[in-house]
């Protein structure tokens, strides 16, 4: 018989492939809601088959919501970026240079 975890994980998938069949409107609203019960799953499904399974399941999860992590990934470098040039006002070009 197979666990209740990975069966809820394939009720999972099918309801990402049906959002992703919806039209765009409802896409990231669909891509919010899969988060937020993906993320409890992958804990279930990790602590109920293992480490593998779960990190099967994370490698699914992340292929089909790509486009937030993707953007999240992208907010993060911004955000990384804008630190560094505050944290080193000397690497900026319009920075006055003694001596000049």
């Amino acid at each position: 018989m197979m666990p209740l975890s990975i069966v809820l994980a394939c009720v999972w998938g099918l309801a990402a492939g049906l959002a992703g069949m919806a039209p765009q409107r409802f896409h990231w609203p669909a891509a919010w809601v899969l988060i937020a019960t993906g993320i409890p799953l992958l804990g279930y499904v990790t602590w109920q088959t293992g480490p593998v399974p779960g990190l099967i399941c994370l490698a699914a999860g992340a292929s089909v919501l790509r486009w937030p992590l993707l953007r999240a990934a992208e907010r993060m470098r911004r955000i990384v970026v804008r630190v560094e040039r505050e944290e080193a006002p000397e690497m900026r070009p319009d920075h006055d240079t003694p001596g000049k």
